[in-house]
């Protein structure tokens, strides 16, 4: 990369290399010149190797303490050296060597330097090259920052920033601002905004003072899944040093947007909250909270605060993730489609092949539920972290289930129904990632195998599927309550379907596909809670069963699924705006049918 008219820098993995360009000084009056009978003068001779040789033989001069006229010192640890090639390497030491007393001493020490860091830095002024280290970036960025070597600052910044992880950002940022690394202060902010939820999971985060603590919550940017993830960050960080804490719970909570919250959170958690019983500026907010929920529906009353606005992060870009499936057996592969670029690309595969799974995207991890490994029905989980492009395995729910639907809400993921081998089933059980544990759950009215969820407003609908016992595809539709942990009947669908994809866009429930027995549908109908009816939409291009649904900026995408004959590899994408599908020009690697969709942040 250019880095101006004398010098470039190239990157070589964690390597810096900073190439001086050879200069000619030749004296032409001391030249020969010898006259040619055409009169053209031949280009002057140019040594591109030259001054590496020379640096090659000034450094071996360093190192045998030959014609140096000075010794830098940090740590008392002596390092010999030549003023000029110092001077000519950096304005700090230009400046030292043609202004200050230090041009007349041939001892010059350095405070605030670490010795380690000294020692690699003179390195690269003769030789141009540096390695950068977890083990030694620390030293080295504020040196190289204090001596003004700029591309080693750089270079130590750039390293930081590949290192970014929710256990260190907080860290990395406290560092940037120290040593005045604004871009890279600039990118650990935006990490911290984008993997909140992650970031305060982490030790880190406790050590954090109140002014800090603030300044992260108030940010508009903050991506979370709800408003309540901050209120309970916020509890957690005082209840850590509950003493000395207790008095900043009032500042703090100024900047939760209680508003947001469900009203059920609202009474049975922040109200029962009893740090907040006990301060009236706390209560005053709940009130305020509460307020909101009681006028939100009069459409003649504005009611607007600071903790009333939504949040309105700014992301990583998004990437659909596509996860095993049947094509025709039941796979290990997994691919990635970037919407940006239009195309499709492979990842990590799974520890083992796995079709019919459920998945569920929680804290920035993908969780692939169950399925189907080629011969046997599992109850296993395997853990998909995009950040390291690898699967981990966690806690195996309680049943064996395949053709399951799998839904996060309430920041637990629900396993709901599906097929243990012999039977469909009828119940459904619930994963803690706190307590990495699962629970069973109150059971539906039905045994739904090849069924789908999604959730609306805090609810948990379970959609169509095959019940095994009376051999029918269902239009019934279940709603289960979390809050009183209950299942309760929502009007049917229009037609049976079993093996329909089941998506949720704008407050919407679109049942998408599936069969009737022997008829697979391309026929989409939609739920609206509100006025609890289901509407018909119009066609799919292609019939479709056992489809991968999601929803992204505000448009429903079908994966894949087969028709009945084969599998499909296209991608479907419905428009409410327009009320129109388009087909999408990029086709996955493979067919698939029974696979996993989710929307993940692209990893960087």
């Amino acid at each position: 990369m250019e880095k101006n008219d004398g010098e470039t820098i190239e990157r070589q993995g964690s390597y810096l290399l900073l190439r001086h360009a050879s200069q000619n000084s030749l004296d032409e009056s001391s030249q020969k010149h010898i006259s040619r009978p055409s009169g053209k003068e031949k280009p002057p001779y140019h040594n591109y190797s030259h001054t590496i040789k020379a640096f090659n033989v000034i450094n071996l001069m360093r190192k045998q303490v030959q014609l140096c006229d000075v010794t830098l010192i940090a740590d008392d640890v002596e390092v010999p050296a030549h003023k000029m090639v110092l001077a000519a390497c950096s304005p700090y030491f230009y400046a030292m060597f043609n202004s200050f007393e230090e041009s007349k001493q041939d001892k010059i020490t350095l405070q605030g330097v670490d010795s380690q860091a000294l020692s690699l830095l003179i390195e690269y002024v003769y030789t141009s090259e540096v390695q950068v280290t977890e083990e030694n970036v620390q030293v080295l960025l504020p040196a190289a920052n204090l001596l003004q070597l700029t591309d080693v600052r750089d270079a130590c910044c750039e390293f930081l920033q590949s290192q970014l992880h929710p256990t260190n950002c907080l860290g990395i940022r406290a560092f940037a601002d120290l040593h005045g690394c604004l871009e890279l202060l600039s990118h650990a902010e935006s990490y911290i905004e984008q993997h909140f939820p992650e970031v305060v999971e982490c030790e880190e985060f406790l050590t954090l003072s109140q002014q800090q603590v603030c300044k992260l919550i108030c940010s508009d940017r903050l991506t979370v899944p709800s408003e309540e993830r901050v209120f309970e960050c916020v509890i957690a960080w005082v209840q850590h040093d509950l003493d000395a804490r207790t008095n900043h719970l009032a500042s703090l909570m100024e900047h939760v947007r209680l508003p947001l919250m469900s009203q059920e959170y609202l009474m049975q958690r922040v109200e029962e909250e009893p740090l907040l019983k006990t301060d009236l500026k706390c209560k005053d907010f709940l009130i305020e909270a509460l307020k909101f929920h009681l006028l939100k529906g009069d459409t003649n009353i504005t009611f607007k605060t600071p903790r009333t606005k939504p949040r309105q992060p700014v992301g990583l870009p998004k990437v659909l993730l596509v996860v095993g499936g049947q094509a025709p057996k039941a796979i290990r592969s997994v691919e990635c489609y970037d919407f940006k670029e239009d195309r499709w690309y492979q990842v990590a595969d799974m520890p083992t092949r796995r079709c019919r799974a459920g998945l569920a995207v929680l804290n920035g991890k993908v969780y692939a539920v169950g399925g189907f490994n080629g011969s046997l029905r599992v109850r296993t989980v395997d853990v998909y972290d995009a950040a390291l492009d690898q699967w981990n395995t966690c806690t195996s729910m309680e049943a064996r289930r395949s053709t399951l639907g799998v839904a996060v809400l309430g920041n637990c993921i629900y396993a709901v129904g599906g097929f243990d081998g012999s039977t469909g089933l009828n119940t459904a059980e619930m994963y803690n990632p706190q307590l990495q544990k699962w629970k069973s759950i109150s059971p539906m009215s039905t045994r739904r195998s090849s069924v789908g969820v999604g959730v609306v407003d805090g609810l948990l609908y379970a959609v169509g599927g095959y019940d095994g016992f009376t051999r029918q595809c269902l239009n019934s539709v279940e709603c289960y309550n979390p809050e009183a942990n209950s299942w309760s009947n929502v009007p049917d669908m229009c037609f049976r379907r079993s093996g329909a994809g089941v998506g949720v866009l704008e407050g919407i429930l679109y049942a998408v596909g599936g069969h009737d027995g022997p008829s697979v549908r391309k026929s989409v109908e939609a739920y609206d809670p509100a006025t609890r009816k289901w509407s018909e939409i119009p066609d799919m291009a292609f019939c479709r069963r056992n489809a991968g649904v999601i929803a992204m900026n505000g448009l429903l995408y079908v994966v894949g699924g087969d028709n009945g004959n084969c599998n499909l590899s296209s991608v479907e994408v419905y428009n409410p705006k327009t009320d129109t599908w388009a087909i999408l020009t990029s086709l996955m690697e493979i067919g698939r049918s029974y696979a996993g969709v989710a929307i993940i942040d692209k990893p960087i």
